[in-house]
């Protein structure tokens, strides 16, 4: 894919903020020695993790190097570097792995996440946060806008898989931890209208659909899917549409 926009993605920081608030309010740890935020894109759960660990070594790694330069513009406390969260294993003396929003983009995640765990001391904290919205009509409708135009060959396989059930990760990550907590969490974001929800979806979900298109097909696919998108999120009283969002957490500790 194309390089991350930060730009795009902040456009409702707020809303994507508002996971990593509540993931790290799970996190049992009121001290930490080093604090790594996997996938950290512009900082905005960075700046969360060095106000909370006060003294403690931040690091964030990310693959995209925009991503990094504006979470290094942001957050001059921490430290960033570039690394994939497919392959990165934590080092000894990792408190907290702290992963935002990222894990659903790397398939074989429920063999990476025990491998993590597993690298850690005891005592140490991985805590995870995915969406978990690929039944949301904004999903549905990105396979079915795919599937039913003209660059269907293009886009075959652009979807990403499934989340596993909640049992798959409890028993994926258990023979490494002393306690393992899910819970799901529906958020129902406010948004403008239709196209603030393609605005929201075009900095992440949709980029995989996206990408492989020329700018002729972007434009058609975006008008077919904006369509779709505004029968399927009518209006509140107030012309705002309520973007329903699931997402799953996940906090072991070693």
């Amino acid at each position: 894919m194309s390089d991350w926009s930060p730009e795009v993605y902040g456009r409702f920081e707020d809303e994507r903020t508002r996971p990593a608030r509540d993931l790290l309010a799970q996190v049992p740890r009121a001290e930490a020695r080093r604090v790594v935020d996997v996938g950290c894109g512009p900082g905005n759960s960075t700046e969360l993790l060095v106000e909370r660990f006060v003294g403690a070594e931040v690091v964030g790694l990310d693959t995209s190097p925009a991503m990094l330069a504006e979470a290094r513009r942001r957050v001059p406390a921490a430290h960033f570097a570039e690394a994939d969260a497919a392959t990165w294993l934590p080092e000894s003396g990792t408190d907290v792995v702290f992963a935002n929003a990222i894990y659903q983009w790397v398939p074989e995640h429920l063999a990476v996440l025990p491998r993590q765990l597993a690298a850690l001391d005891a005592g140490a904290v991985l805590a995870v946060q995915m969406p978990d919205n690929l039944a949301e009509p904004t999903h549905v409708l990105m396979k079915e806008v795919a599937a039913a135009g003209p660059w269907a060959a293009k886009l075959r396989g652009a979807a990403r898989d499934p989340l596993p059930s909640v049992t798959t990760y409890y028993d994926a990550l258990k023979p490494f931890a002393r306690r393992v907590e899910l819970w799901h969490t529906v958020y129902n974001h406010a948004l403008a209208d239709a196209a603030a929800v393609v605005e929201w979806v075009k900095g992440t979900g949709l980029r995989p659909f996206l990408d492989p298109l020329d700018d002729g097909e972007r434009g058609a696919f975006l008008e077919e899917y904006t369509r779709r998108i505004a029968a399927a999120y009518p209006a509140a009283r107030d012309g705002r549409v309520l973007l329903r969002f699931p997402r799953l957490f996940v906090v072991a500790v070693r």
